[in-house]
């Protein structure tokens, strides 16, 4: 755990958005952070703690939402620095678009909002969809953005069902149309099982900021 996570959790345990926010970006401006660090050592832990005592039983989805919405905030005010790092540290070139986005019913879109930021930095063009996207609606969006990749994101291991069969769907499409676009899957529903990929008919497997560089530079 990053030394300065315990910072992070105490404003983040009192809802305190304007905190958490100005300690994202102040720590980013004087380089105590880089993006990457904070979302991964900072951001991403702090969503797997539990908060919930047990006298305040009766609101736990009540808070998990409002802090869940205080990290989506400090995310979308990192966006500078995401371009920032993709130009001044990592000399990304453009590589290619990928579409990122959660499957029905999977409602944990925040893992996949910071993977699509460490796509952007990784030089790709990211189109983030979000949160509980129906099967129906990526396929029409793969056609629309074509897309060198389609990344989806599974955080709930009951999502798994829904997102094997959007992968499948997208496979049956890709062989139907000839489309050229690979299928990653990702999230804290995969970690258990690493040869997923295959089982689903996917391309990739990613699960660190690494992965999805080693992707931008050609490392397949």
């Amino acid at each position: 755990m990053h030394p300065l996570y315990d910072e992070f959790l105490a404003y983040l345990e009192n809802e305190n958005r304007k905190q958490c926010v100005a300690f994202a970006l102040s720590r980013l401006s004087n380089n105590e952070l880089d993006l990457v660090t904070l979302y991964d050592e900072v951001l991403a832990p702090s969503m797997r703690e539990r908060f919930c005592k047990a006298k305040h039983r009766e609101i736990c989805v009540w808070e998990e939402h409002v802090r869940s919405s205080i990290v989506r905030t400090v995310i979308e005010c990192c966006y500078p620095h995401v371009v920032k790092e993709r130009d001044d540290r990592y000399h990304s070139g453009q590589v290619g678009r990928v579409i990122v986005f959660c499957p029905t019913e999977e409602y944990h879109e925040l893992g996949a909002r910071m993977v699509a930021d460490f796509f952007t930095i990784s030089g790709f063009d990211a189109v983030f969809v979000g949160a509980n996207t129906p099967q129906a609606e990526i396929i029409g969006a793969i056609s629309y953005v074509k897309p060198k990749y389609v990344a989806i994101s599974v955080t709930n291991y009951y999502n798994l069902v829904a997102a094997r069969k959007t992968v499948q769907k997208m496979g049956e499409v890709r062989e139907s149309s000839g489309a050229d676009f690979k299928i990653i899957i990702g999230g804290q529903a995969f970690e258990r099982n690493p040869d997923m990929e295959k089982e689903m008919g996917a391309d990739f497997l990613l699960s660190t900021f690494d992965d999805i560089r080693g992707l931008s530079q050609g490392q397949e």
